[in-house]
Formats: structure tokens, sequence, C-alpha cells
């Protein structure tokens, strides 16, 4: 059984990567998000989370490796700001940039969400990939978040097994903080498209949440709650 989480990254960085999240969500195939618990729209999009109850919403980690001796405290802050914020624990955790792999850090986050129970990405059951990105080099690919380049996509790296997409989609506002813009309206219509939704159901391939994770692991049924 081909089993798939498709998450996107920076939940709360601005009202409009907030709209294209939910939009993702329900209109297209993502199940599952990450919020930065600091950035000016977080408030906002926790609150658009606890109205989408099918939506995994995870901790986006906002973390600097080189000050290891605040990781710890800043990895308990923004749990705290996450359960004020959602109400609840976070259905898994990963970081910005990636950045929990780097070895000053992943100790500790392994041991924090080993805790709280919550899966990190790249450290669980669902194998990690992130080719779905569209800009290297300091240039935009538009081609490599399009939907014939998603479509190679599943059927290169979704296998048997529980597999995690990460994707980055949303609307760019004026005076958006991040070069990777144009790319972001290029992966919500990809996301979105009836082409990809026809492409998991021809290959069938279940779309799930982190939420269903611990399911999954006592063999219990997530028909369900799958999209």
């Amino acid at each position: 059984m081909k089993w798939l989480i498709v998450t996107a990254d920076d939940f709360g960085i601005t009202s409009g990567i907030n709209r294209g999240i939910i939009q993702a969500h329900r209109e297209g195939i993502l199940t599952s998000t990450s919020l930065m618990v600091d950035r000016p729209a977080c408030e906002q999009a926790a609150a658009l989370g606890r109205a989408c109850g099918t939506l995994s919403v995870g901790l986006h980690l906002e973390l600097d490796p080189g000050k290891p001796e605040r990781i710890h405290e800043e990895i308990e802050r923004q749990l705290g700001r996450f359960f004020q914020l959602a109400g609840a624990r976070p259905t898994h955790v990963d970081s910005h940039h990636d950045v929990h792999y780097d070895p000053r850090v992943l100790p500790h986050v392994l041991a924090w969400s080993e805790r709280i129970g919550a899966p990190v990405r790249g450290y669980s059951r669902a194998r990690h990939f992130s080719k779905f990105y569209g800009q290297w080099g300091g240039e935009a690919h538009l081609e490599q978040v399009g939907v014939e380049s998603l479509l190679r996509m599943f059927d290169r790296e979704v296998r048997d097994g529980v597999t995690e997409l990460t994707c980055h989609p949303g609307y760019v506002e004026p005076g958006f903080p991040s070069s990777y813009a144009t790319e972001r309206e290029e992966e919500l219509r990809t996301l979105c498209d009836d082409r990809v939704h026809q492409a998991v159901l021809e290959k069938e391939i279940c779309l799930i949440g982190f939420r269903d994770l611990s399911a999954l692991a006592t063999g219990i049924s997530v028909a369900e709650g799958a999209r």
C-alpha cells in the first residue's frame, strides 16, 4: 500500500501563505502543514487549522544551530507557544530549512519529540523527499513544481509504505519576506490540478496526514480519515 503525506511548510508567515495552504488542502492533495509560531500571521494560521479538522498541523521549529546552549530552551518555548495558539500538541515536528538535521540540534529535537509523542521529519516511518522545490542557484525553475514534474515524482518517489512530500504553496503579497515567491503560486496551482487528483487515484495512492501515523502503526484502518 502506498500512503502519501503532503506537508506545506511555513504556515503562519503571511495571510497569503495561510490562504494558499488552506486552499491546497480543501481543493488539492495537501494533507498536513507546519506552523511557525513567531511569524506575523501565526494566530490566523492556528485559527484556520482549528477550523479545518482534517488538516494535520505540526510545529515548524526555527532554531539557530550556532547557539546550542539555547536550543532546548527555544524548543520548549516554541512548543508552549504552539499549545497556546493551537490548543493541542503538534501532530508532527520539522524545522525551517530542515535545521533539525544539524547534529548540534537533532538530539534535542528527537528527545523532545519522543517525550510528547510527535514524529520528526526524516526520523519517523514516513520516508521524506524534498525534490518538489522550484528554485536553485538563485533562479526560479517553475517546471520543477509543475504538474508533469510532480507526476514523475509520484512514479519515482512514492513507493510501498509511507512517504512525505514537502511543499511551499501560497499566495504572495507585496513585501513578501522570501525570495521563494512566484514558485509558491505555481506549487499551489499544481497541487490543486485535476490531473494530479486523477493520478493519485490511478496510482492507488492513499493520501493521509501525520495524525494517521499512529493508526497505521497499530494496524487500524485509516481509510475513513484519508483524503
